[in-house]
């Protein structure tokens, strides 16, 4: 007999976008055989948009343009095989290119208290669920804000724009087949706020006043352009403009002020849009007499358990008059409350004081005074204890280089022996170059640790160095070294060194630790800078930099940090490089919302959820559906990859209890699952019928296998879990048996097989690439044998 004709290459599900061509195609092992396609188990024929070719062994139907009416079950038969084979047609949310061009590369601009409406048109499979969030949150409507949302467009309509409106937007479509994120900005634009006060009087006299304000904190969008300043006189209603002053000038003094007479200033900014609300000023009157400027602090000339002697200098300014002498007050250390040293002014500029409690520390300071009165007080003088003079301390041990380069010298010192009780509160240090004979002071204020950087050092050039303890009596004995500064090193350009550990795209879950590490090098050592979204880091973030590398630390990460990172660096001559990198936060998504079951078809369920509250922040989530028959029984996934709230299942047997479970996932894993509490179940109708009894005639007792049921091509993705099954018959019962690609699985422990009164299956837990190819169920007694083929697609996960 002639050799029987099969199929060397299956047919396979394809999925492809609305609008795209598609292509079916299985091989034959004879060139003879004349093919019949069907579709839903309707026979096909040549029409507008599909038809079929032969070439050789190759069987192809192939389609110019999918629609929706594409999908569906294909069956491709000729002579005695067989091969099926699913289109599915996505189709995700479209946006007009133009339009999606419009919106996200040009802002939306308004003018306050105008009407902002924002329409995207879309396309794509309903339902189209549509979302509009503002800084991550969504939308909500409120007396302003109204989100519309219809199966062909979504609009923003926001009454009477504000300037808190501006920021950026993102519009999120999403149905079964994907999601389109459009991002775009709005500006709404303002008359300024007014500008910062308080206004403060800068000079107060007879002739004139000058007066001073800020810039306002918000200047509606567009450069403040000048500043509009009034005088109203206290009593009178009418205000008198003084002038308009530059945006660069925010000081005025004006002369037209009259002796005794007490006025009101007030401040407008202005812009392209308009003129802000007034800054106003507190009651100011034109003196005729003014009082003395505050003196600098006075500086302590000696001090004793008895007595502490002050010394000052005249204020820069004396007022309208002659100073005639000075009010000078003290206060003990820590206290608010200043008493008053004498009642009396003092001509001279320095005072010997007593009357001082021994031990306690004191501050002074002092006011000039004149025919207008007591001046403004100096700013309080150093702090000094009313106790005699101790001696210096001694000198500092073991003064040495710890490390230096072309342009720094670190030193390193010990403190001095302790003797008779002398305190150290203190160091100096000091230096001079070797063709200079005058000490310089490298340090203004004491230093308290034992070591110091000198900076600023020129390259192969000798310096001294000296070190010197501190105390109330003064310094101490110095300790002097020499030290010889190296070459300059080669000028090295920044330049970021990129390698396997610099990752361009992080993804955190939310509460770990974000660190990244960027290597560098450049000679001088370069300014180091981080930007967040183009800003500066929130003060949550932590740089170090050191050695060579940089730093960024953000301890325990929050949505809020997720954005683009830019790292730049720059030296001296104005090199400049950087490196920018994505982060974004997430974390396992939240559980889906409650279940509920519907029967809007006959005999099938439709499964709908409340979406998991992780969408708002993750683009990436998506939702699977399983399903079980009983109570106790395993749970079995029915839909992957769902990007909606709703899945229908079709394959349900009446009579039966399902149970039905839903989880929400990302790349980061599975959120807990939200299930069904009552059983779903089609009541299974009652029939009548008549059984006619019939002559027994015996049983075959020898029955070759035969399969009731054959297997099934599967196609599941990476992960997941994939169950084949199939039914035999046969006696005495056929002895089963597995294959992958010809391989007998029967001892091989990833694969589980069961035989359950003729029903074998065979389970994969977690399937990889690995488990792709053609798996054979065959089945053999003492009268025959059989075997069922099918392929195993594996899909990569999203």
């Amino acid at each position: 007999s002639a050799p029987r004709c099969y199929v060397n290459k299956q047919l396979f599900d394809v999925r492809v976008l609305k609008g795209e061509p598609a292509e079916l195609s299985c091989t034959v092992s004879k060139d003879d055989v004349t093919g019949t396609w069907f579709k839903d188990g309707l026979k096909l024929k040549n029409m507008d948009g599909i038809f079929f070719e032969k070439k050789g062994l190759v069987h192809k139907l192939i389609i110019n343009k999918v629609e929706d009416i594409h999908a569906g079950r294909y069956r491709f038969e000729g002579g005695d095989i067989k091969t099926e084979a699913s289109i599915f047609v996505e189709d995700p949310p479209q946006v007009d290119k133009v339009l999606l061009k419009n919106l996200t590369s040009v802002p939306t601009v308004a003018k306050a208290g105008q009407q902002v409406k924002i329409k995207i048109p879309f396309e794509g499979r309903l339902p189209v669920r549509a979302t509009w969030l503002k800084d991550r949150m969504e939308l909500a409507d409120d007396t302003r804000v109204r989100v519309d949302k219809t199966e062909t467009f979504t609009m923003l309509s926001i009454s009477s724009s504000e300037r808190k409106d501006c920021g950026d937007y993102k519009v999120r479509l999403k149905n079964d087949s994907g999601v389109l994120e459009i991002n775009l900005k709005l500006v709404v634009i303002d008359k300024p706020q007014p500008p910062a006060g308080p206004i403060k009087i800068v000079e107060s006299s007879a002739n004139d006043i000058t007066i001073q304000w800020k810039p306002p904190k918000d200047d509606g969008g567009k450069p403040v352009q000048s500043y509009i300043v009034e005088r109203q006189q206290v009593g009178k209603n009418d205000w008198v403009i003084l002038g308009e002053m530059p945006r660069s000038c925010t000081t005025l003094t004006t002369n037209k002020v009259e002796q005794d007479m007490s006025y009101y200033f007030r401040v407008r900014a202005v812009n392209a849009e308009g003129t802000s609300d007034a800054l106003e000023s507190d009651e100011v009157k034109a003196v005729s007499k003014a009082s003395p400027g505050a003196p600098d602090p006075p500086e302590i000339v000696s001090a004793s358990r008895d007595t502490i002697t002050i010394s000052w200098k005249a204020p820069c300014k004396t007022g309208s008059s002659q100073i005639v002498g000075y009010i000078i007050q003290k206060r003990k250390k820590g206290t608010v409350t200043w008493l008053p040293v004498n009642s009396v002014p003092i001509a001279d500029k320095k005072l010997k004081m007593t009357n001082l409690r021994k031990g306690l520390q004191y501050e002074f300071r002092v006011a000039a005074v004149n025919a207008a009165g007591i001046g403004d007080a100096s700013e309080p003088s150093q702090p000094v204890f009313a106790r005699d003079s101790m001696k210096p301390p001694g000198q500092v041990q073991d003064l040495k280089v710890s490390s230096s380069n072309s342009t720094s010298v670190t030193l390193t010192w010990k403190r001095p022996e302790a003797k008779d009780g002398i305190d150290v509160k203190g160091y100096e240090v000091e230096m001079r170059s070797s063709n200079n004979l005058n000490w310089t002071k490298c340090n203004t204020l004491p230093i308290e640790m034992t070591t110091y950087t000198v900076k600023g050092l020129q390259a192969k050039e000798i310096y001294f160095l000296r070190v010197r303890a501190l105390n109330d009596s003064g310094p101490g004995e110095a300790a002097e070294l020499e030290a010889c500064i190296e070459a300059a090193p080669p000028v090295v350009s920044p330049r970021i060194l990129i390698d396997d550990k610099v990752k361009s795209f992080l993804v955190i879950k939310a509460g770990n630790t974000i660190r990244v590490d960027i290597p560098f090098e450049a000679s001088p050592d370069p300014v180091v800078s981080w930007l967040k979204d183009g800003l500066p880091l929130p003060n949550r973030a932590k740089i170090n930099t050191k050695d060579g590398t940089t730093q960024l630390l953000i301890g325990a990460a929050e949505f809020t940090d997720s954005g683009t990172y830019t790292v730049v660096l720059q030296n001296g001559l104005g090199k400049r490089e950087t490196f920018s990198f994505q982060v974004r936060v997430t974390d396992i998504p939240q559980s889906p919302g409650p279940i509920q079951l519907q029967e809007n078809v006959p005999n099938t369920v439709t499964v709908t959820w409340e979406p998991s509250a992780s969408e708002k922040w993750e683009t990436d989530l998506y939702y699977t559906v399983l399903k079980r028959e009983s109570q106790k029984g395993l749970w079995h996934m029915v839909g992957d990859l769902i990007y909606t709230n709703k899945f229908t299942f079709t394959k349900l047997i009446p009579g039966r209890d399902y149970y039905f479970r839903v989880v929400a996932k990302n790349n980061l894993g599975a959120s807990g699952p939200s299930e069904t509490l009552k059983p779903w179940r089609i009541q299974k109708p009652k029939a009548e019928f008549y059984v006619k009894p019939q002559k027994y005639r015996g049983v075959n007792q020898n029955q070759p296998p035969r399969f009731l049921v054959p297997l099934k091509p599967h196609v599941v993705t990476t992960g997941s879990e994939c169950h084949m099954s199939c039914a035999v018959g046969g006696h005495p019962s056929p002895k089963i048996t597995w294959y992958k690609d010809s391989r007998d699985l029967s001892n091989d422990p990833t694969y589980f097989c069961t035989n359950d009164f003729g029903v074998c299956s065979l389970v994969i837990l977690g399937v990889t690439k690995h488990d792709e190819g053609e798996y054979m169920v065959e089945a053999t007694n003492e009268s025959g044998h059989a075997f069922s083929k099918a392929f195993l697609t594996i899909k990569g996960n999203k």
